[in-house]
């Protein structure tokens, strides 16, 4: 077998992992019984979900191999697995069968009972026809996971992987992966039961040791597929069995590796640097591990660098609620590892939530042109004074979604902004034409800021859409007296907090001019002021600069505060479209601003003729997909050569 097979250098894929997918409804009431858990967030679990999803955050290029039902939650894994960069090639679709479901909680430190809803569900259904023979041979290495060992054509579908990794020069991990109830040892209740003795499982578990590689579980799974009764007993008898690396997984005091001998001292192996955090939710917290150690193992890096990888990964897992949603990426990770953290409790720490949250949020958003009807006040004020209801702007937005559309022709890249007063029937529609969509919070005109009827943000924002972004105009000058900034700012941060604990993306607008004088250094100074508070969107809306010095002093402050921030838009303040051309040409001083936001330029003379009665629906949408077009085609000529 030569090197380059034994790394993988010529596979597509780095890492397939094979057997249980699951969806986790996981209790959001820390500290509550799961009788009493009121409210669940969702992710994808399931050990083999988990480790494909982490090593992919890592940088592997990884697979999975399972089975999903035709529904809802089986369509929810698949959608999730592509955001995550997984290959979904060996994902099945069973139409007899359910996706599977765990409902878990944290009731207290290391105890968090779960409830496994997989009564005949898809992925325990795996067959051998579900291994594809090319797909497997694409990976470097399989994962195979003890569960699906636990029925007859599972376990086939697994030794038939096995087979061919083997055939191919593939490595073969073992994640022993021992549930007792999924082996029909405990009872429904006991899902967090994590050893049970059993003569019959460990007869098949022996049987695989012998065609791996890697093998990692915890004291109790190292004793289940040895058979034997103490952990240094353990160790040994699966020495006689395998020449496989063995590590064992011990929670807080972190691993050992043993590539060798197992002698009679059980610290007599390869330890890797621990991390003292303190532990919030163990669940998943193995398959993080697995994650870590993989990223390492399969790069070729020292045992003792795998393993420390792997500790970290799992202080993450620990740290935090979910599994995969939580898992590090390689820029999260790489970040801890070289500055480390003054909190125990990792998702305290505001440096790795931004960046776990940067590098995890959907899409990859680069261009953002949007059409900017979210304003309220301004179209009440015409409507009040042509005297017809303001029930009438509801329509008026529908209306600028077509227009919008039509400019669009489904490309990516464009969005609308929309309020929820007189644009949800616009969302709705919007939403059918896969726009990125942003929504106001800020009540109109408030200065200082106020939000418009929501005292309580974060319960607000959880039912908006995930995909929502959410949207708030600020008029700050860097100028404004001690009392006023200390008022905005405080309000700043109290949505910045709630967007990122419901996780929606967070455009803020800053409109300084209207307040005080504006020179090159205004806007630099007030977003310098923001990041040194702390608060870190995902999108700066900014209007138009006089000067490309100006947006040089803008992109220098966020590429140095904010190296994941998405971008600016430019704001149009109902600006002539000639005055945005020449805008659009000044902003090529920074490749940040990534597009614009314009609303009043676009639909102003269609709303005044719209709403009063002189302009039909038709010639409305067709008046403001011109200048809507126009805009876009401007944008387009002025930045692209600029990019080419």
């Amino acid at each position: 077998m030569t090197e380059a097979v034994r790394t993988g250098a010529a596979r597509a894929l780095d890492v397939i992992t094979i057997g249980r997918s699951s969806v986790d409804l996981y209790g959001q009431q820390i500290g509550s019984k799961l009788e009493d858990i009121t409210s669940f967030a969702k992710s994808v679990g399931g050990c083999p979900s988990n480790i494909a999803i982490g090593t992919a955050r890592l940088g592997l290029k990884s697979g999975v191999i399972t089975r999903v039902g035709d529904e809802q939650m089986g369509r929810f894994i698949r959608e999730q697995m592509a955001r995550e960069g997984v290959a979904t090639a060996g994902i099945a679709i069973d139409p007899d069968r359910l996706t599977a479901l765990v409902l878990l909680a944290v009731e207290d430190e290391g105890v968090s009972p779960m409830i496994f809803y997989r009564t005949d569900c898809a992925d325990m259904a795996l067959s051998e026809a579900d291994i594809d023979e090319g797909f497997v041979a694409s990976a470097a290495s399989i994962v195979v996971t003890g569960t699906h060992f636990s029925r007859e054509a599972s376990a086939a579908a697994q030794r038939k992987a096995i087979r061919i990794a083997k055939a191919n020069g593939n490595r073969v991990v073992f994640d022993i992966d021992y549930r007792p109830n999924l082996w029909g040892l405990a009872g429904h209740a006991s899902g967090f039961e994590r050893y049970v003795k059993s003569d019959r499982v460990s007869d098949q578990l022996k049987t695989v040791l012998a065609d791996c590689d890697l093998i990692i579980g915890t004291e109790e799974e190292i004793r289940i597929a040895s058979g034997a009764d103490d952990v240094l007993g353990a160790l040994k008898a699966i020495r006689a069995l395998s020449p496989a690396t063995i590590v064992l997984k011990r929670g807080a005091m972190g691993c050992i590796v043993y590539d060798g001998p197992i002698t009679d001292d059980l610290e007599d192996g390869v330890v890797g640097d621990g991390f003292p955090i303190e532990v919030y939710n163990v669940l998943g917290a193995g398959d993080a591990f697995m994650s870590g150690f993989l990223r390492g193992w399969l790069k070729g890096e020292p045992l003792k660098t795998c393993a420390t990888w792997a500790n970290a990964c799992g202080a993450f897992a620990v740290s935090r609620l979910l599994c995969s949603p939580e898992y590090p990426t390689w820029a999260e990770l790489s970040h801890f590892l070289e500055k480390g953290s003054e909190h125990r409790a990792l998702r305290k720490d505001a440096d790795l939530a931004h960046i776990h949250w940067a590098t995890t949020r959907r899409g990859a958003t680069g261009e953002l042109l949007a059409f900017a009807i979210d304003h309220r006040s301004q179209l009440e004020a015409v409507a009040d004074r042509l005297d017809v209801p303001r029930e009438k702007i509801e329509g008026l937005k529908v209306l600028a979604v077509e227009a919008a559309a039509r400019v669009a022709k489904g490309r990516p890249g464009f969005g609308m902004l929309l309020d929820s007063t007189y644009g949800r029937k616009a969302m709705a529609k919007a939403a059918r034409e896969a726009f990125w969509i942003g929504r106001p919070v800020e009540k109109p005109g408030s200065r200082p800021l106020d939000f418009d009827h929501l005292p309580d943000l974060g319960s607000h924002l959880v039912e908006w859409p995930i995909g929502h972004t959410v949207k708030c105009l600020c008029f700050y000058h860097p100028d404004d007296s001690e009392e006023l900034k200390a008022r905005q700012e405080r309000e700043l941060l109290r949505l910045a907090d709630a967007a990122l604990t419901v996780g929606r993306e967070l455009l803020v607008e800053i409109i300084a001019g209207k307040n005080g004088p504006v020179d090159d250094t205004t806007l630099a100074r007030i977003l310098t002021r923001l990041y040194d508070l702390g608060i870190r969107p995902d999108w700066w809306k900014l209007e138009p600069q006089k000067s490309a010095a100006a947006w040089r002093n803008i992109g220098a402050v966020i590429a140095a505060r904010d190296p994941w921030c998405r971008g600016i838009v430019l704001l149009g303040l109902e600006a002539p479209e000639h005055e945005l051309v020449e805008a659009f040409r000044a902003a090529q001083a920074t490749p940040l601003v990534r597009g614009f936001a314009v609303g009043r330029t676009i639909f102003a003379e269609a709303a005044e003729r719209w709403l009063a009665g002189s302009m039909t629906d038709e010639e409305a949408v067709s008046d403001m997909a011109a200048k809507f077009e126009r805009l876009v085609a401007a944008w387009q000529g002025v930045r692209r050569p600029a990019a080419t």
